[in-house]
């Protein structure tokens, strides 16, 4: 049986491509949000997640994270929002490990320019790593079979 990888995002196109060019070697199921996957992942056979930082197109509802308390950062409702929808990857990161999921996570992010981010995100959220914008179809199959296989 081929591994099964949970891609969470907000669109179809990670979770359109990687079946066109990976099936046969792992199989995907999407979730659109935290919620969704949440709830994927507790009925259990996932092997590792495959994870989209950028979640700008579904509705601020079902972003997960602090709003008020990045309101009160920000100063500013709109760039609360923003930084929420840009950075929800993080957040459902944390929800999955806080719901006691611990099986591999790839996340669609180029973290080359932030390496003390994911490193801090590393120590904290492990088994993690990063496909960045210049993976090639290789390193991505690559990547996802390793962490399928963890």
């Amino acid at each position: 049986m081929r591994p099964l990888v949970l891609v969470v995002e907000d669109g179809h196109e990670y979770t359109e491509n990687l079946t066109r060019f990976l099936d046969g070697e792992l199989s995907f199921e999407r979730a659109g949000d935290a919620a969704a996957a949440l709830a994927r992942l507790a009925s259990g056979g996932v092997d590792a997640v495959f994870l989209d930082m950028r979640f700008d197109r579904i509705p601020r509802h079902d972003l997960i994270g602090d709003a008020a308390a990045l309101v009160a950062r920000f100063g500013d409702d709109e760039r609360a929002w923003r930084f929420l929808a840009d950075n929800q990857g993080s957040y459902v990161l944390a929800a999955l490990r806080e719901a006691g999921h611990e099986l591999p996570v790839v996340m669609s992010y180029d973290f080359d320019g932030e390496p003390r981010r994911f490193k801090n995100l590393e120590a904290r959220y492990a088994p993690l790593a990063y496909l960045g914008d210049t993976a090639s179809p290789d390193e991505i199959r690559d990547q996802l079979l390793a962490a399928a296989r963890a």
